[in-house]
């Protein structure tokens, strides 16, 4: 048989990529806790009233070398090595993160540690569209629905190990101790990218200098695909409505699960993101199996209308057993949102445009993002986290219903998932 009509598992490749998939996002998570670990030990336990700033001021910080560089990396990365990419940016990547504890115990100054964290995000600037780019550059067109599937449990099991392990690491051993993990897996990944047999596709030579006219016109081949493809813009619609409520969950999110805690810590924290992560699960196991046959936009416009109705009940409710059932519900619905849109740009586009289009995708998000954790920090500030959770619920029902009919009234895209 074939190495290519192998199962997934069995082709040396997919395997590779996401077993160093999984160690990667475990390690993700970790450095997510441990600096939420970090901010909590940094505003003596969330009691300084700087603690949503500084919340909104790390995803800024998460965000801004993607709003800088990603409209332009995207077609240098059509023109390297993928596999090559993934393991430099590894690479420096357990560099940088392997510094963060011992830069912010000689300066205990934010300021440093998140320059390091800016850093950390450039890497991810280049390695997230070589991910995306290099999974339909090693399995077969009509194993992508699977292998995204697979990649996104990969995630899943990497949040739900993360939640359950990371949160009781950083609150019993410190936060240091998660972060210094996190460089290891890492190192792991750079291992298993390395076992990756990737056979560049016909690529452009690289120009001596970055800005000649050649570059330029292929950067406005990208963002030309994204504006006009109907099936592009349908999935940029539905993940940015996720990108949004993660933007206002990061800041109005955490301080309300805090709030209502009688003893502030991560483990709650951990706990929810594993409730989500498992929702996503099933959400993943019922789009390739009984909701195979379901129309995209239905999938994914449906299913964010019901996210925005567990963000209410999250924000109405200071019960942790809500938060749980909530966070859980939404994770189901909001599988569609997570791994559809990869699968949609990917059968939609050309091989040698998907660097610059998942590039522009990743600037569309974080620049969501960027807004949403701007503008969620005032408003909890003014309004308190409830009400502006209910603000976040409405945007993002709005925009399920906008996919629901928008996504109906393109022929195109009334296609079913598989």
């Amino acid at each position: 048989m074939a190495a290519a009509e192998l199962p997934l598992f069995r082709q040396r490749n997919f395997a590779a990529l996401w077993l160093g998939q999984l160690i990667s996002i475990l390690g993700d998570r970790l450095t997510y806790l441990g600096l939420g670990g970090l901010l909590l030990e940094h505003t003596r336990r969330a009691t300084d009233v700087r603690y949503p700033t500084l919340l909104a001021v790390q995803g800024i910080v998460m965000l801004a070398p993607v709003l800088l560089l990603a409209p332009f990396t995207g077609a240098y990365v059509d023109r390297w090595n993928l596999r090559r990419v993934l393991i430099w940016s590894d690479v420096l990547r357990a560099v940088i993160v392997a510094l963060l504890p011992t830069l912010y115990g000689l300066t205990h100054h934010m300021g440093w540690v998140f320059s390091l964290v800016f850093l950390l995000f450039t890497c991810n600037v280049f390695f997230l569209p070589a991910r995306s780019a290099i999974t339909p550059a090693i399995v077969r067109h009509d194993q992508l629905l699977a292998a995204n599937a697979l990649l996104t449990v990969a995630g899943v099991i990497a949040t739900v190990l993360g939640g359950a392990l990371g949160g009781w690491v950083v609150d019993h051993w410190g936060w240091p101790v998660a972060i210094r993990i996190d460089a290891a897996t890492y190192v792991v990944s750079v291992v298993t990218l390395a076992l990756v047999r990737y056979r560049p596709g016909p690529r452009e030579q690289a120009h001596k200098h970055a800005l000649n006219r050649g570059y330029l016109r292929e950067v406005a081949d990208g963002w030309r695909v994204v504006s006009s493809h109907p099936a592009v813009r349908l999935s940029l619609i539905a993940l940015g409505a996720t990108w949004l409520a993660g933007g206002f969950l990061q800041v109005a999110g955490n301080a309300h699960i805090q709030q209502a805690a009688l003893k502030p810590g991560m483990e709650r924290v951990s706990v929810l993101i594993g409730s989500l992560a498992l929702g996503s699960a099933l959400g993943i196991w019922l789009i390739v199996n009984p909701g195979r046959t379901m129309l995209r936009p239905l999938q994914l416009g449906g299913g964010l209308m019901v996210v925005a109705g567990m963000i209410v009940a999250f924000g109405v409710s200071t019960r942790f057993a809500v938060f749980a059932i909530a966070a859980f519900v939404m994770g189901v619905f909001a599988a569609p949102s997570f791994m559809l849109p990869e699968t949609i740009v990917q059968q939609a586009v050309t091989p040698e445009q998907l660097g610059r289009v998942f590039s522009a995708r990743d600037f569309i998000m974080r620049l969501i993002f960027l807004v949403a954790t701007s503008a969620a920090a005032p408003l909890v500030r003014l309004l308190g986290t409830g009400p502006t959770l209910l603000i976040c619920a409405t945007l993002v029902g709005g925009a399920g219903a906008l996919a629901l009919v928008w996504g109906h009234r393109q022929p195109e895209l009334r296609t079913h998932a598989g």
